[in-house]
């Protein structure tokens, strides 16, 4: 008769555990989620930061070009040498 009810208490003492275990990794994802999330979207900014800074760069370069353009084209021509 003790061993029928160390047996039963045992029993249900690893049931109750196996079902808390359960929650604690359910907790334990959804913690994990978010921050996943949160890594997704400081990864899409980022991509947006390198596009805006590449565009920036091209708008520099095409600005120096156009002020090269203009100064050719202001500055007096040579006279050529006979």
């Amino acid at each position: 008769m003790r061993k029928t009810l160390a047996i039963a208490l045992m029993l249900t003492a690893t049931l109750g555990l196996a079902a808390c275990g359960k929650k604690a990794e359910d907790k334990a994802q959804a913690t994990n989620q978010p921050a996943e999330q949160a890594q997704q979207k400081m990864s899409e900014a980022q991509d947006k930061v390198n596009e805006a800074a590449k565009e920036n760069a091209d708008a520099a370069k095409d600005q120096a070009d156009s002020n090269k353009a203009a100064t050719e084209a202001t500055a007096p021509a040579e006279k050529p040498k006979y």
